[in-house]
C-alpha cells in the first residue's frame, strides 16, 4: 500500500545541475531543484525528491545549468544607455563638463528617461541582473518602467544644488524626491533611496536635510564619493577636509550610506567606514575606463566593510554587464591587493548578490536563494565550450562565463527571460527607439 503524501501543488519547479544559493557561503547543491509559489521560494531539495513532493504548473529541466540568485547592480544611471559611446577616452571632469552635462541639458526629458531605462533594463535582464540601484532624473519614470517590465529597482531620488530639467534647486529636488518615494512606497518591486549626486555638487545644508529625512522615511543614501584624486584636492581646497570626512561631519556616515567608487581611500578612512557600517559600491570597469583609481576592495573586506558591485552608467562603462563586472572585480582585486587569494570567486558572487541586497536594505526579500525570499533567479548554461569542463561552477561563472550564457531569468517568480528571449519587453520596439535617439543626438554631437 502506497502511503506517500499527495504531491503539493505549486507554481514553478526548476530542476538544475547546480544550485548556488549564496547562503550558506560557498555552498553548491548538485542535481537540485527549487520550488516556487506565489512569487517566493518555497523549498530547495534534491531533484529526485522534488518530483515526488511537488506538482507544478510550470516545470523546467535545466540539466546543464547553474542557478544563482539574480544579480544586483548597485550603481547605475540607467537612462544614460542612450549616451553609450558618445564621449569616450576622457578624464571624468572633462567627460562630465564638456560632453555629458551639455548633452543632458539638450536631450534629457521624461521621454528620454523612460526609453533609455527600457533599453537599460532589456540589457540588464539579458545579462542576469534582476535588481538595479539607479541615480538619474525623472525617478518616477524609472520606477514606472521598472514595474512595467517586472524588474526590481531602487530608484534614486537625485539631488543637486543647481537647476536641471527635473528640479530648480536643492529644496525642489528633495520635495519631489519625497513625493516619488510616497507614490511608490507600497510597490512590491520598487523602493527608493536618496541620491545626492556628489559632495562637489551638493552643499552642506541639503546634505544635512537629506540625512534627517532619510532616517525619517527609512531609505538609504546613494552618493558618489572619493571618486578621483581631483575631487579630494578640490574638497581640501574648498572645505579644508576630504569628502568622506565632510560627509561624516554632516551626519551621513552611517549604515544607510552607499558610498560609490571610493578609489581614494586612506587607512583611517577605511577604519571610519568600518566603524559606522558604511556600504561601498565598487565600479571597477568605469573606474578603469575613466582612470579614476583603484578601490581597495580586499582591504575593505578585511576590515569588515560590506562591499557591493555596480556597473555605473553605460555612458562610462560602456555596458551594464554584471557578469563581466564580476570577473573584472575579481582580477583587479587580486592585483591591487598583491594577493592571488584575494576576492575569491564565491566572495565576488556575494558582492553581486547578497551584499548588494544588504546595502540596499532589501536582504529580507532577495540576494540569496532561501525559502521565504522572492524567487529572483538566474539560470546560466555552463555546457558551452567556453565553460567546459566544469570542475567548480562558481569559478566558471566568475572567470569564464559570459552574459550570452544567461538563458532564463525570473523576478518574484515571474519569468522575464526564456531561452534568451525577453518576455516583458518588446526588444524590436526598444531597439527602434534607441536608433531614433541615435539619429537625433549625433546631429548635434
Amino acid at each position: 500500500m502506497d502511503r506517500r503524501s499527495p504531491a503539493v501543488n505549486i507554481d514553478t519547479l526548476i530542476h538544475a545541475r547546480w544550485i548556488i544559493p549564496v547562503e550558506p557561503a560557498g555552498m553548491i547543491y548538485e542535481d537540485y531543484s527549487i520550488a516556487i509559489t506565489d512569487g517566493d521560494i518555497l523549498d530547495l531539495l534534491p531533484t529526485a525528491r522534488s518530483r515526488e513532493k511537488y506538482s507544478a504548473l510550470d516545470e523546467y529541466n535545466l540539466d546543464c545549468h547553474a542557478i544563482i540568485p539574480g544579480l544586483i547592480n548597485s550603481h547605475t544611471h540607467a537612462a544614460m544607455s542612450l549616451f553609450r559611446g558618445l564621449a569616450d577616452d576622457l578624464p571624468l571632469m572633462d567627460w562630465l563638463n564638456y560632453h555629458i552635462w551639455p548633452a543632458e541639458q539638450r536631450w534629457v526629458d521624461a521621454e528620454f528617461v523612460r526609453e533609455g531605462t527600457q533599453l537599460a533594463i532589456a540589457e540588464m535582464i539579458r545579462s542576469g541582473t534582476t535588481c538595479f540601484n539607479d541615480m538619474y532624473f525623472f525617478p518616477d519614470r524609472v520606477a514606472e518602467v521598472s514595474a512595467e517590465c517586472g524588474m526590481r529597482a531602487v530608484i534614486g531620488l537625485i539631488v543637486f544644488d543647481f537647476p536641471t530639467v527635473w528640479a530648480k534647486d536643492a529644496d525642489d529636488y528633495i520635495r519631489k524626491g519625497v513625493e516619488v518615494h510616497d507614490k511608490f512606497r507600497y510597490s512590491p518591486l520598487v523602493t527608493a533611496a536618496f541620491a545626492p549626486h556628489a559632495p562637489y555638487t551638493v552643499s552642506d545644508n541639503p546634505l544635512q536635510r537629506i540625512s534627517v529625512i532619510a532616517e525619517e522615511i527609512n531609505v538609504p543614501i546613494h552618493i558618489h564619493v572619493n571618486e578621483t584624486k581631483d575631487e579630494v584636492l578640490q574638497s581640501l581646497e574648498q572645505h579644508g577636509k576630504r569628502p568622506l570626512q565632510r560627509l561624516h561631519d554632516l551626519g551621513l556616515v552611517n549604515e544607510r550610506l552607499l558610498a560609490v567608487h571610493m578609489t581614494q581611500l586612506q587607512d583611517d578612512e577605511i577604519a571610519l567606514i568600518a566603524k559606522y557600517g558604511v556600504n561601498v559600491v565598487h565600479c571597477p570597469e568605469s573606474n578603469l575606463k575613466l582612470a579614476s583609481g583603484f578601490c581597495p576592495v580586499h582591504s575593505l573586506q578585511e576590515a569588515g566593510v560590506n562591499t557591493t558591485l555596480g556597473t555605473d552608467g553605460a555612458a562610462s562603462n560602456n555596458d551594464l554587464d554584471m557578469m563581466c563586472e564580476m570577473r573584472t572585480a575579481a582580477l583587479l582585486g587580486k592585483c591591487v591587493a598583491g594577493n592571488s587569494s584575494a576576492l575569491a570567486a564565491h566572495k565576488v558572487l556575494e558582492m553581486a548578490t547578497l551584499n548588494g541586497a544588504k546595502a540596499l536594505g532589501i536582504a529580507e526579500k532577495t540576494g540569496s536563494l532561501k525559502p521565504g525570499k522572492a524567487a529572483d533567479i538566474v539560470a546560466i548554461d555552463l555546457s558551452v565550450p567556453e565553460t567546459t569542463p566544469v570542475f567548480h561552477p562558481i569559478s566558471q561563472i566568475i572567470y569564464s562565463a559570459g552574459r550570452n550564457q544567461v538563458t532564463d531569468v525570473w523576478v518574484a517568480g515571474k519569468q522575464l527571460l526564456k531561452e534568451r528571449q525577453l518576455l516583458t519587453i518588446n526588444q524590436e520596439a526598444i531597439l527602434s527607439l534607441a536608433n531614433d535617439w541615435q539619429e537625433k543626438i549625433k546631429q548635434f554631437d
